[in-house]
């Protein structure tokens, strides 16, 4: 398939360029009113002119918003049919791609990406009587509105914000004020290229630290190429992992039944009923239609159902925010208990082959084994050409054991 975890990603190119053209198409013959946005990558607006020019020629309205948010685009695609975002997301810049969402929020499901698949071997233009029309499309001032009305500052806080040179250059840094948080403004310009790596790991951000400490914020908030993910670190300036931003929203929220990915941490079932998904925030918001108060992934992407089934960055950091000036939030992460948990990923043009060789019935769900003290996935990335291997346990030592397990079955290429 095209779609991997999260939408079609690819090195941009002439493939993707004409996979843009047919796409609009694709989603004019199931959709007559659709959506689209786009990250600050130099790519996409090139890319959005071709699904906006398959839209056209097939026959239906494209509503064009230009440089805005994921979820942005997502929650205002529910004025439409559906809504395309091009980007990569947190993939480096040579990248680009499409996401596609239902009027909820929700990626398309698996079964909806096979419909377009199918739809992309055929042709869907209408005659020069029957051409689509294009309106431009404000999709950011809809979803600011709606995080203003759920989010409550009960004190003013100065907060390092980091959007990275990307899509939530276009909310988040007037979000912030709008709620009464005094934003210390970092990449908030969005220039087309990305000054430092576009995911938000802590290796990525070494100065965010000592940004808090330096300008006594409350905390500090970061964000991907495309504003769906957002990652935090606390008042004394610590990166928080993503494990621990789970069950603090979990707790903040009062959410009793979350849904998260097999990579998650076991910490999370202290404080809540736990379903597990394959990695990937469509796999989250699919089952989150139907179970479940709150869902994310260690990696940043977090959903609220009460705005929308799209991971949101923007609310993610205004709720952060909002839970910062009413908790000692490093006082919390302090109290929660800390599983060892070990990352590690291997660039392999051959991934998908490699996990299948392996025994995976999807290379992007993987293997996954586990006994008492720990578990350890391996799978091949639905964004990036690599293998990724997790492991969890409940001692240094159990997690060790867990990675090295799944390296030697990496290595022999059998599940026996």
């Amino acid at each position: 398939m095209l779609f991997g975890s999260s939408g079609i990603r690819q090195r941009f190119g002439q493939e993707l360029l004409n996979i843009a053209l047919k796409t609009g198409s694709a989603l004019a013959a199931r959709s007559s009113d659709i959506l689209v946005g786009m990250d600050t990558r130099t790519t996409s607006p090139l890319l959005s002119h071709l699904v906006i020019s398959g839209i056209l020629g097939s026959g239906s309205v494209a509503y064009s918003c230009g440089v805005a948010p994921t979820p942005s685009v997502a929650y205002a695609g529910r004025m439409m049919k559906a809504a395309c975002m091009i980007t990569a997301s947190h993939n480096p810049e040579e990248y680009n791609g499409l996401k596609l969402f239902n009027p909820d929020g929700s990626s398309f499901t698996k079964r909806q990406q096979e419909d377009i698949e199918e739809l992309l071997k055929s042709d869907h233009w209408t005659d020069w009587k029957n051409q689509g029309s294009l309106i431009s499309f404000d999709a950011v001032s809809p979803h600011k509105k709606a995080i203003l009305e759920q989010v409550d500052i009960s004190r003013e806080i100065s907060v390092v914000l980091d959007c990275g040179n990307g899509a939530g250059c276009a909310l988040t840094p007037d979000l912030l004020p709008s709620l009464g948080i005094r934003p210390v403004c970092l990449n908030c310009n969005p220039s087309g290229h990305f000054s430092r790596p576009s995911e938000p790991l802590e290796k990525n951000l070494p100065y965010i630290g000592d940004m808090v400490r330096e300008t006594g914020s409350r905390c500090a908030v970061v964000h991907d190429g495309d504003a769906d993910r957002m990652m935090a670190w606390d008042s004394r300036g610590r990166y928080i992992p993503g494990d621990h931003l789970l069950m603090l929203f979990a707790k903040y929220l009062g959410a009793r039944r979350v849904v998260t990915t097999s990579d998650a941490s076991m910490i999370i079932e202290d404080v809540a009923e736990v379903r597990r998904t394959p990695v990937g925030d469509a796999f989250v918001s699919e089952e989150l239609l139907s179970w479940g108060d709150f869902g994310g992934e260690p990696s940043g992407a977090w959903i609220f159902p009460s705005i929308s089934y799209c991971p949101d960055g923007p609310y993610a950091a205004a709720l952060f925010c909002e839970i910062a000036s009413e908790w000692d939030v490093a006082e919390e992460i302090d109290a929660m208990p800390s599983y060892p948990i070990i990352r590690e990923s291997f660039a392999s043009e051959t991934a998908r082959q490699t996990m299948i060789a392996l025994g995976a019935d999807s290379p992007t769900v993987g293997i996954r084994i586990a006994d008492e003290d720990g578990w350890c996935l391996i799978r091949a990335s639905g964004t990036e050409p690599k293998i990724r291997i997790t492991a969890e346990g409940r001692t240094n030592k159990a997690a060790k054991a867990m990675l090295k397990r799944g390296r030697t079955l990496l290595k022999q290429g059998k599940t026996a």
